[in-house]
């Protein structure tokens, strides 16, 4: 199974901007803003870009890593003026910038020209991680009054059908309970895509968990090993706390502390709340699956909805264990679970599914 082996934390949520509430924009500096980072772009060594309101240099070659949250590029300090670029196609919303409080509501302007609504007041939290609701429109359209449905791709019997034999513990409605926390999931780009990546999930989760009937990691001998002493904040829950639990079998001190500081709980202390509550189970999944890039070099979301194919939502999982021929017949099992997945959705698994 999966043992999840990231760095030891993610990105601090940055304080997000550009409102009409109450608060005044930051003032603009003299260096004038890069281009905005985007994650399907490929950056080499000193490339420059800008996110959050400062222009940021990568280190070596990167793809999929956002600026501020991994170690591959380095600040190069705040930036604004003329030298921000507008919103695209002539978008009336504000883009979305440091340091600005946003009420429940309001429509920002992404980087990569998405827009999103706050679903709830927040104190800036970037709109790609929480508490937004996307909206599947560009620049220059008109997004209807109220968020749109959430209505997932795939139904209460489909999710049954895929996963006959499972746990009463991975309920559907626990798992459509999670989607709020990711809410880009599955509901990015066509239906095709759609359905390609709710798929891609569920077969990965599937390989992960003997199709949805483990809850926790089944040798018993490895829980100890799952706590790294040497982070500041230690192992509060014990030294045996942290194995693996839940479809994506999250597991060891600094990923439970991750997962939860992502999510506003408190797993690095309860992470048992992992295998008693089923949305919380799910949604530490779409936590990895929506920001980790593990050992691969984009997030599993970002391989869907950009084309790059379900082989690479392996390698981002457990590539450095399976792909390149490590372990041809678990990415077997892995593709096999898709094939079947994306036929009860009634869609085709597109190119590139092995790694």
């Amino acid at each position: 199974m999966l043992r999840l082996r990231i760095l030891a934390s993610i990105a601090s949520l940055a304080l997000a901007g550009a409102l009409a509430v109450a608060m005044p924009a930051a003032s603009a500096t003299a260096e004038s803003c890069a281009s905005p980072w985007s994650a399907s772009a490929t950056y080499t060594g000193g490339a420059t870009v800008s996110r959050n309101g400062h222009n940021w240099s990568a280190k070596w070659w990167t793809q999929g890593e956002a600026p501020g949250g991994a170690d591959v590029w380095a600040d190069k300090g705040a930036c604004g003026g003329t030298g921000t670029p507008p919103p695209s196609g002539g978008c009336s919303y504000p883009s979305w910038v440091a340091g600005i409080w946003y009420a429940a509501g309001s429509i920002v302007t992404y980087a990569d020209g998405s827009l999103y609504r706050a679903e709830h007041d927040n104190p800036g939290y970037d709109p790609v991680i929480s508490t937004w609701y996307w909206e599947p429109y560009t620049c220059g359209t008109t997004p209807p009054t109220n968020p749109p449905a959430s209505g997932f791709v795939v139904s209460q019997a489909q999710f049954e059908q895929m996963f006959p034999n499972r746990n009463p513990f991975y309920t559907y409605s626990g798992l459509t309970a999670a989607l709020s926390a990711y809410p880009a999931f599955a509901a990015t780009g066509s239906d095709t895509v759609r359905k390609q990546e709710a798929a891609a999930f569920l077969a990965n989760v599937s390989h992960e968990t003997g199709g949805l009937v483990h809850i926790v990691e089944q040798n018993t001998a490895n829980y100890p090993h799952y706590c790294d002493a040497g982070r500041p904040y230690g192992c509060p829950a014990g030294q045996a706390a942290y194995y693996g639990r839940g479809p994506i079998q999250l597991s060891w001190n600094f990923n439970y502390k991750a997962a939860g500081d992502a999510l506003g709980i408190d797993l690095l202390r309860n992470p048992w709340l992992v295998q008693n509550d089923s949305a919380v189970a799910w949604k530490t999944a779409l936590w990895y699956w929506n920001t980790q890039t593990g050992p691969g070099t984009m997030t599993p979301h970002n391989a869907m909805v950009n084309g790059h194919g379900f082989g690479e939502t392996i390698r981002s999982i457990n590539g450095s264990l399976e792909c390149g021929g490590r372990n041809p017949a678990q990415v077997q099992s892995r593709i096999n679970a898709y094939q079947r997945f994306v036929q009860i959705l009634g869609t085709t698994p597109g190119g590139n599914l092995s790694c």
